[in-house]
């Protein structure tokens, strides 16, 4: 015999009407408000190498311990939790195998997710979190009340192995999305293309080496076009092809080409997206197009990773991702004619745009 589901009588406010609490909603919330300890234990594998050290063959607690060098108890403990949310797999016997999620946290593998588990739970990030409130409150960032720095003179100057962690998930997180967007991308007609803020070119590079006629220009900050994908330094093999330039679209874009790209940049307060926008329009010859791609915070697939994003933006940098209708609010005053708007991966979204006269 199968019994109704229990409820739990919760108290109403005076001379409100009684309200019901079932078991699954109770428990829900409580696995929410315990949401860190997920985090912290994707962290600690990808720390201790958890991921790395299994192969193909299950193993029991007591042989990866002996293989990473740590206690096999704590571990099977670790094990157990991150195997509730797919991350390794229990075997009948007590062995530990992978997932499909946990081999993303291989280092070694191909579209490898662990650098990006470091990064977003940092120690930095801890300190940060529980200041959500006073972030919702003022809509200003939390990040130098905590460090008496901005969040990038903190990153470049303070943070150590946090700014390393950084640099290593932008670029794997880059690599994946630059290999979508090349496929994405229809060049008929384009003879030259300038990638804004492109980071160490990842985009550029896919874009040339799919299309041996095509020209481009790489605009970051000096510190980053420094650092560029050896392929687009001098000696590399798409050198001749690329112009490396530094500054800070935010301040002037002195290139003019057929397609320019703005590739996840948009995210900090209006202003700045503006100014580049702007600059953007103020360069390009009348008829460019330009791509804008983003995550967004409505019609995605990806909405629990999107609007996580978005708060984290609000807490160290003060800044946000869009929704579509936000983001063609900015183009179109930038003085952009967007038209087709339509998905680059479950992620990202391309802006199909063109400067008008």
């Amino acid at each position: 015999m199968t019994t109704a589901p229990t409820t739990t009588p919760a108290t109403p406010p005076p001379g409100a009407a009684p309200v019901t609490t079932s078991p699954h909603a109770a428990m829900r919330l409580r696995e929410l408000v315990f949401g860190a300890a997920c985090a912290a234990a994707v962290r600690a594998a990808a720390r201790l190498r958890v991921a790395d050290a299994l192969g193909d063959t299950p193993l029991t607690a007591e042989q990866l311990a002996a293989e990473i060098g740590v206690q096999p108890n704590p571990l099977r403990r670790l094990l157990r939790a991150l195997a509730c949310y797919g991350l390794f797999t229990e075997t009948e016997d007590g062995c530990f195998a992978h997932t499909e999620m946990s081999r993303m946290l291989r280092e070694d593998t191909p579209n490898s997710l662990r650098y990006i588990a470091l990064w977003c739970t940092e120690p930095w990030t801890w300190q940060a979190w529980p200041r959500l409130d006073d972030a919702v409150r003022s809509g200003k960032d939390v990040f130098a009340d905590l460090y008496d720095k901005t969040f990038f003179d903190y990153l470049h100057t303070e943070a150590g192995e946090s700014a390393e962690v950084f640099d290593r998930a932008m670029t794997s997180s880059s690599r994946q999305s630059a290999e979508d967007f090349a496929e994405y991308v229809d060049l008929d007609g384009v003879q030259t293309v300038a990638d804004i803020g492109g980071g160490q070119g990842l985009v550029i590079a896919s874009l040339l080496e799919r299309h041996p006629d095509l020209r481009g220009t790489l605009l970051d900050l000096p510190m980053v076009v420094a650092n560029a994908d050896p392929r687009l330094r001098d000696g590399g093999p798409l050198a001749s092809r690329v112009r490396l330039l530094p500054g800070d679209c935010r301040r002037e874009i002195p290139v003019e080409a057929d397609l320019y790209i703005i590739k996840n940049i948009l995210e900090w307060d209006d202003e700045s997206t503006r100014a580049t926008l702007r600059n953007v329009v103020a360069a390009a010859r009348p008829g460019a197009r330009v791509l804008v791609i983003e995550n967004l915070i409505d019609d995605s697939p990806s909405m629990r990773f999107t609007t996580a994003m978005d708060l984290l933006l609000l807490l160290n940098v003060g800044g946000q991702k869009h929704s579509k209708d936000s983001m063609v609010h900015l183009m179109t005053e930038a003085g952009l004619a967007v038209g087709e708007i339509r998905p680059v991966n479950p992620y990202l979204h391309a802006f199909e745009a063109v400067v008008t006269g």
